[in-house]
């Protein structure tokens, strides 16, 4: 079968871009780098979900590695076995004086009795388990000051234990068989890893492909080819789609070997097909920008400071949404990209509304790349 002339020159064109931007050792570089990025935001998002989890903490075992200090004629007291309850690790001291001494050091926090009957707590909070400590310290000294309220009142220590304790909760866990192997079973962890994480790394290759397409154009002009490349008997079109396939290609390679990633690193992504079409119109609309300023500017020093400010201001519009919870704007929120790849990621079932909400994004990306395609054509009609 005869492939159409057209056709052929395209390709031809598709393969010398191609072969341009493997040769680009910075391109290559860029990519190994984003492999870095992902796997340093997982774990330091894992670090941190654990490192603000008492919970976490007490399943991994770290929280016998937390320190507090107590004088000596506190061992043994119930206020000591409430915080040995919290599965700290406790050391004694002859006086609060020479505990102080390892505060920062060996110890997280120091816990004593004040005359009057109050606990007082020293916290070193350049400690990044301090929020975890703090919250330990609060559980174990409320129980101890209701132990003492209730044993004021009259009541034994049988009585004390079963108000302190009124419901025996146990956790009965069903459909096992369809739990998804999450990385970390953390609300911190999902949130930020879906709410912010994931959205930032499936389209990390298409900011790069905007400022590849600057480059492919700028440079060109700056050596001069740009202008043996108008003579061609290549249609604007055929110009365009020709220098755009290798990187829209390349992109979303990138963008799907970052989902294989994420779930090689458990953090499955629900609705993989329907988000690689949401990328792709989105790659579309950054090319599309990334043409009009290589259009608008004669030298790569103005291309990449104008596609920066571009891609600064559309960081700005795609992640702010993210972290806003705002009722009076949740309206428009919901039409933001990233947000709309946030609910498509985190849930395998697709509400209808979402289709509703993703079709302005496709149709104005769509937008964007034709206009551009024909500010191209006019481009190419004034300098020939």
């Amino acid at each position: 079968m005869k492939i159409p002339t057209t056709l052929t020159k395209i390709m031809a064109l598709a393969k010398k871009e191609a072969r341009d931007i493997l040769q680009n050792r910075i391109y290559l570089l860029v990519v190994l780098v984003q492999v870095f990025i992902i796997i340093g935001a997982v774990g330091l998002v894992m670090v941190a979900s654990v490192a603000s989890d008492p919970t976490l903490l007490d399943q991994i075992g770290i929280s016998s590695a937390l320190n507090i200090g107590l004088p000596q004629d506190l061992e043994g007291s119930s206020l000591s076995q409430y915080l040995e309850q919290q599965k700290i690790t406790l050391n004694y001291y002859p006086s609060t004086e020479e505990a102080k001494a390892q505060l920062g050091k060996k110890l997280v926090a120091i816990v004593d009795l004040s005359s009057s009957g109050e606990v007082v707590a020293q916290v070193d909070t350049s400690n990044v388990f301090y929020p975890v400590v703090s919250t330990k310290i609060s559980d174990a000294v409320t129980k101890f000051n209701t132990e003492k309220t209730l044993k004021s009142a009259g009541l034994n220590q049988t009585q004390v234990n079963t108000i302190q304790n009124p419901v025996n909760f146990q956790e009965v866990k069903v459909n096992q068989d369809k739990q998804v192997p999450l990385a970390l079973d953390s609300p911190y962890f999902v949130e930020m890893i879906y709410g912010f994480i994931v959205p930032f790394i499936l389209l990390l290759p298409f900011f790069l492909a905007s400022n590849i397409v600057t480059d492919s154009v700028v440079g060109e002009k700056e050596r001069k080819t740009f202008e043996v490349l108008l003579m061609t008997p290549l249609s604007s079109y055929m110009v365009i789609i020709g220098k755009i396939i290798p990187i829209l290609l390349f992109s979303l390679i990138q963008s799907v070997a970052w989902i294989i990633l994420l779930d090689l690193l458990r953090v499955p992504i629900f609705n993989p097909v329907l988000m690689v079409i949401v990328l792709f119109f989105m790659g579309l609309a950054f090319i599309g920008v990334g043409i009009l300023i290589s259009m608008l500017v004669d030298s790569t020093k103005e291309a990449n400071s104008a596609i920066t400010l571009v891609l600064v201001f559309a960081t700005f519009i795609l992640f702010i949404p993210l972290f806003v919870k705002s009722d009076i704007f949740q309206g428009i929120f919901n039409f933001i990209p990233t947000v709309l790849m946030v609910k498509l990621a985190v849930s395998p079932k697709i509400q209808p509304e979402i289709m509703i909400y993703l079709l302005p994004t496709l149709i104005l990306s769509f937008l964007i790349f034709v206009g551009t395609v024909r500010s191209f054509r006019h481009e190419r009609a004034i300098r020939l």
